[in-house]
């Protein structure tokens, strides 16, 4: 694997020998405009790979995405071989039809530790969710972001992330009620302990995702890729764009449904993606919102 390979991918060409705050904020938002968060694989009935190689040579080599057990898996190897000070930690998604935290550690994020200070990092989280510069870990604190207002809270060891969103302008009337829309303006995003992990210690809920029929990485098919000033989602058939606060502290979400043969193209123009085997578009599910 060819560092000089990652950061061509992501299209970083700066300085890297600081390893500053700086440096770590520009990495990951090159990554999040350049390499979707995608489950494409799983609806082309091929596997989601957790080994480095694998994901360097899928990410990297043939261009596509994967979900947060491959791009923040990525991220570290990266931010780890120019020598960030990275562990990664688990966290409980947030399921807002339960109105609670999953049971299991879904989700990989990253913790960068820079001058004693420590930042939660995270380059694999879908639609507006998705943090755009690194977290100060620091209970209570608001860190206003492009995308959100994000807020990280600590109670009894385990830390919680949230954000504050802005309203939606929908210009499309189909879709103003719709599920795939938040409904208020707090969005719960996922818990999280400060106990290290290694990429093992998620290979059982990686397999389990992939082919349990309740697991909405099964039932639903996604992508999501961030730009200078929104960011483009695909769920199912239905794409989206959120340019966040084009005017008067609102964000405006244009939605369209595609025919399913309208997708593979899509996924190319907007995304990058170029899919080699058949994809089947699914959404069975409203765990995600917009």
């Amino acid at each position: 694997m060819d560092i000089e390979a990652y950061f061509e991918r992501i299209g970083y060409q700066n300085p890297r020998n600081k390893l500053d705050l700086q440096t770590l904020t520009e990495i990951l938002q090159h990554q999040i405009r350049a390499i979707p968060f995608e489950n494409l694989n799983i609806h082309c009935g091929k596997p989601m790979e957790l080994s480095l190689e694998a994901i360097f040579d899928h990410v990297v080599r043939k261009k596509r995405g994967g979900w947060c057990l491959q791009l923040n898996h990525l991220l570290y190897w990266a931010l780890t071989t120019i020598g960030f000070e990275t562990t990664m930690l688990g966290g409980r998604v947030y399921v807002s039809s339960a109105s609670k935290y999953s049971n299991t550690m879904l989700h990989l994020l990253l913790q960068v530790t820079l001058s004693g200070q420590k930042y939660i990092v995270d380059a694999a989280f879908p639609f507006s969710s998705q943090m755009w510069e690194p977290l100060e870990l620091i209970s209570g604190k608001d860190q206003p972001q492009v995308p959100a207002i994000f807020h990280l809270t600590e109670e009894n060891g385990t830390w919680y992330l949230d954000q504050t969103i802005r309203q939606q302008y929908v210009p499309n009337q189909e879709f103003i009620d719709s599920n795939l829309l938040k409904k208020n303006n707090y969005r719960k995003i996922y818990s999280f302990p400060l106990d290290p992990l290694t990429i093992e210690d998620f290979e059982t809920v990686s397999s389990y995702y992939q082919v349990a029929p309740t697991s909405v990485m099964v039932n639903t098919s996604l992508c999501s890729l961030q730009t200078q000033d929104g960011v483009h989602g695909l769920l199912g058939t239905i794409i989206a764009y959120k340019k966040f606060n084009y005017k008067d502290n609102v964000d405006l979400v244009e939605l369209k449904t595609l025919k399913e043969e309208e997708v593979e193209e899509v996924l190319k123009r907007i995304f990058g993606i170029h899919l080699e085997t058949k994809f089947v578009p699914k959404h069975g599910n409203d765990v995600f919102t917009f």
